[in-house]
């Protein structure tokens, strides 16, 4: 068995009166609330109904103009060229992460609409659309479905720390006053 003090009366007696007048530090760690507002309650109708209708939006036939070479990215016709050189920065930090691995190209659209009806009811302006590698079909067809979602700003290839390659940052539009039912 071990002792319990290991040192000698004198040195506890020298430790006591060294440390006499010490007193113990406050806790003083300061939280910080999110500037988005969060809908507490949110009706199970409206948000089938905002999945449904984000699903309309995405057409397999649809091809828009995206660049092939170097990373995927897009930016809405009329916005700001430095938005989608922050998001290549990585300036912005994604709050809502989707991750479409193992679900059909039906399965992950219904996703990706819920994900930004989500990203709009809860004042969200970067998520993360995590496709990865597999046989390409999700990591081909993503960049297109959100190219032609109007409530999409602007994305870009992650950087490495949210994906890299098998992965995209979204800037989601938000209004300022959205209905609430």
């Amino acid at each position: 068995m071990k002792k319990k003090n290991l040192l000698n009366e004198e040195d506890i007696s020298l430790f006591r009166t060294s440390v006499t007048g010490a007193r113990r530090i406050v806790q003083d760690t300061v939280t910080h609330t999110p500037k988005r507002k969060k809908i507490s309650h949110v009706a199970p109708k409206r948000l089938m109904q905002e999945q449904i209708d984000a699903s309309y939006y995405f057409s397999d036939e649809f091809q828009p103009n995206l660049d092939t070479e170097g990373p995927t990215r897009y930016i809405r016709e009329g916005d700001n060229h430095y938005e989608l050189k922050k998001l290549r920065r990585g300036d912005y930090s994604p709050e809502l992460f989707l991750d479409l691995h193992g679900l059909t190209q039906l399965q992950a659209k219904q996703e990706i609409g819920a994900l930004i009806a989500a990203c709009r009811r809860e004042h969200i302006y970067c998520a993360c659309v995590m496709h990865g590698h597999g046989k390409h079909i999700l990591k081909q067809q993503t960049p297109l479905w959100l190219a032609q979602h109007p409530d999409i700003i602007a994305f870009h290839q992650a950087p490495k720390e949210w994906g890299g390659n098998a992965a995209l940052l979204i800037l989601v539009e938000m209004d300022e006053f959205i209905q609430r039912q």
